[in-house]
């Protein structure tokens, strides 16, 4: 096992991003750059599709950033098309039950781990069909990321984290709050509730728990409390953040000239 799956197995801290409307080609690099390890494209709630998702792995070739998707939904069939296009893990809405889990450890592992199908010589191994070696290791380096939003999963908790090749159990914050009939309110003793339970059970089957926080000061909060894999918010929220602190500043600097 290399790389950040490993990095995830052995509890390291990893840190990318979600992008949800920045689909630029220098998107994936710009984050490299900035010292980030992974970017997640969204095919679920941004205008990302099959065609533009394959653009956007490809222009991460090159650089240091893993690229992984975020797929429309669990019933997204089959879901290792989007590692035949060479991203190098998925994340899936919505799973709440051991079932839905284990289906989708079946979908993205080759055999005899799963059974995902095989097309070699396309984009996820650069066009060159390798050795019978390249099986093992790709089962070693794809990581499996369930997406836990709603208090179906989180009634299902351990059953779902402990599935063999479970890698990240990430928070869907707001799903959840919705679903428990709390919106949006991060504060309250259910949803904090669910946070330390969530990080619990990830300890006890060595499982990643993910989230996405929206400011440096939550995201340190919550790393303190063991979230591991952490998107430092979202493409459109840092960019909105940025430009308004930028145009504060120099409003008020140019009100006080």
């Amino acid at each position: 096992m290399t790389g950040l799956r490993q990095r995830l197995r052995e509890g390291e801290l990893v840190l990318g991003q979600m992008v949800l409307e920045l689909f630029t080609s220098g998107i994936g690099p710009m984050l490299a750059a900035c010292g980030l390890e992974f970017v997640i494209f969204d095919m679920e709630h941004g205008r990302c599709d099959i065609g533009l998702l394959s653009e956007m792995i490809a222009s991460c070739r090159g650089s240091e950033i893993v690229p992984l998707a975020r797929v429309p939904d669990v019933n997204f069939a089959p879901l290792s098309r989007v590692l035949d296009l060479g991203a190098r893990g998925v994340m899936v809405p919505r799973v709440e039950s051991r079932q839905q889990a284990e289906e989708i450890v079946r979908q993205l592992k080759y055999a005899p781990q799963g059974q995902r199908g095989v097309a070699l010589g396309v984009a996820h191994d650069l066009y060159r069909a390798g050795s019978p070696e390249f099986f093992a290791k790709a089962n070693d380096e794809i990581i499996v990321i369930l997406l836990l939003e709603t208090a179906t999963a989180f009634e299902n908790l351990d059953e779902i984290i402990s599935v063999p090749g479970v890698d990240v159990a990430w928070m869907g914050h707001y799903d959840l709050t919705v679903s428990m009939g709390i919106p949006a309110q991060f504060e309250h003793p259910k949803f904090l509730a669910a946070m330390d339970a969530l990080v619990a059970a990830c300890q006890r089957h060595g499982v990643a728990p993910g989230f996405l926080p929206p400011t440096p000061e939550s995201a340190v909060h919550w790393i303190n409390k063991g979230f591991r894999m952490i998107s430092l918010g979202s493409d459109i929220g840092v960019f909105l953040d940025g430009v308004r602190k930028f145009r504060a500043h120099v409003t008020q600097r140019g009100n006080t000239a």
